[in-house]
């Protein structure tokens, strides 16, 4: 299981950002990472190739944690490759850092 941690150089809202941006994807047809499930507390993402899932939570300050984790641990560097591609394609300019935190099972 894999931890990120991203904070948002101004007090913006980086949880909606990342939802509307998801929403925006799909209705374009776009995008590799989607929603499933219901809306709860938290999001959970799945991706379109690669079999895991990335759970997300908005956080004080605007803050996004998300925990990525695959069916085989092998394969979770693809799902924080694909979150991380995704978080600086779209949102470089508003995200400060990007920790990276490796969470024994």
């Amino acid at each position: 299981m894999i931890r990120v941690t991203a904070t948002p150089r101004t007090r913006e809202d980086l949880y909606g950002l990342l939802i509307k941006k998801e929403l925006d994807l799909r209705r374009k047809g776009q995008g590799t990472l989607h929603r499933q499930g219901g809306k709860k507390r938290e999001v959970k993402w799945v991706h379109r190739s690669h079999n895991g899932w990335i759970r997300f939570q908005k956080c004080l300050s605007g803050m996004v944690v998300a925990v990525v984790q695959a069916r085989n641990s092998g394969d979770e560097w693809q799902l924080l490759t694909s979150f991380i591609g995704f978080l600086d394609r779209h949102f470089r300019d508003k995200i400060s850092s990007i920790n990276i935190g490796y969470e024994s099972e």
